[in-house]
């Protein structure tokens, strides 16, 4: 099904955007283009094109002003098949929306992070962010509109959500339903999807941003080589900063340790390439597991399953 409004690329080397949407007390900001004003959640943005080629994914360091992003109010339900490698360009509704992914895997840029969601995991994105979409492996994306007012989630953030068998069902079922979700059975099955979304624990793969320029040439050393094992110490030095300062702001920036944050990294980048059909073993040595065990163990442990089945099955 094609992308309609929302602006796809298929280009292997072409940039992904990610926004900036809420920036402290005292830096330039404006409303989201196309925004009257007033809607509540809506904060200020700034906008940061990534350097090179999406493939990379780096963290930026500097924001700029761009007009990329567009305003589409409403947040549809659809069913969209994306190409390996695909991506959808930045992006906001007036709408609250739920994005899952049946099959293959899809990154998702917003303000303050970047999510990645497989088979087992659904992202929350509440109305007013600016997000943009990239496709790792062929993926079938289900997208799940609805208004500020209906929302089964007081979540002011993007949330990554765990999907049940039942959850799963329910947003593949819904969103290819067409003009009968206006039924009684359809009126019927998003009460029921409501109800399950209002109870679905936060499971999140989660890579922060860093915001401060010392503290982002780190991240960008080990985005561009996630099997990087030096300690901060030593990493430090290569950037002219000390390993107290780096803890420090890596807590301020990202809410986590040095370790939580490198852990996420490398689940970010596991994944991606999970989603291209790499070996387990291939992937715990690229993205710096000492052992294929050990990233077996660190897979389980934070997501529930083994990496061979997580993206081959669905949820049990």
């Amino acid at each position: 099904m094609p992308l309609g409004d929302e602006e796809r690329d298929d280009g292997r080397d072409s940039a992904l955007v990610e926004i900036v949407d809420r920036v402290p007390d005292g830096q330039q900001h404006h409303r989201p283009p196309g925004h009257a004003g007033g809607r509540r959640g809506i904060g200020g943005c700034r906008h940061a094109a990534i350097v090179g080629p999406a493939e990379g994914l780096p963290i930026p360091l500097l924001c700029q002003f761009v007009s990329d992003s567009r305003h589409l109010p409403e947040a549809p339900t659809d069913i969209r098949d994306l190409t390996a490698t695909a991506s959808v360009h930045a992006h906001w509704h007036d709408e609250n929306q739920v994005v899952y992914a049946s099959s293959g895997v899809l990154a998702v840029h917003t303000a303050r992070s970047r999510w990645i969601t497989p088979a087992h995991r659904a992202l929350w994105i509440p109305a007013g962010t600016v997000h943009s979409h990239r496709a790792y492996g062929v993926t079938r994306l289900h997208l799940f509109g609805f208004s500020q007012e209906t929302s089964p989630l007081q979540l002011s953030e993007p949330t990554a959500i765990a999907v049940t068998p039942l959850l799963r069902e329910l947003l593949i079922a819904y969103t290819a339903l067409g003009r009968d979700r206006g039924t009684p059975a359809g009126r019927r099955m998003r009460a029921v999807l409501f109800d399950q979304l209002a109870t679905a624990p936060e499971r999140p793969v989660q890579v922060p941003a860093a915001r401060d320029p010392r503290l982002a040439a780190l991240c960008r050393l080990l985005e561009q080589d996630p099997s990087d094992s030096r300690s901060l110490e030593a990493l430090g030095r290569e950037v002219g900063v000390s390993g107290r300062t780096l803890t420090r702001l890596f807590r301020h920036d990202t809410g986590m340790t040095f370790p939580q944050w490198r852990t996420q990294l490398r689940l970010y980048h596991a994944l991606r390439l999970l989603a291209e059909d790499r070996p387990v073993t291939s992937v715990a040595q690229l993205c710096g597991f000492a052992t294929a065990s050990a990233f077996i163990d660190v897979f389980r442990r934070c997501l529930g399953h083994t990496p061979g089945s997580f993206l081959h099955s669905g949820p049990s």
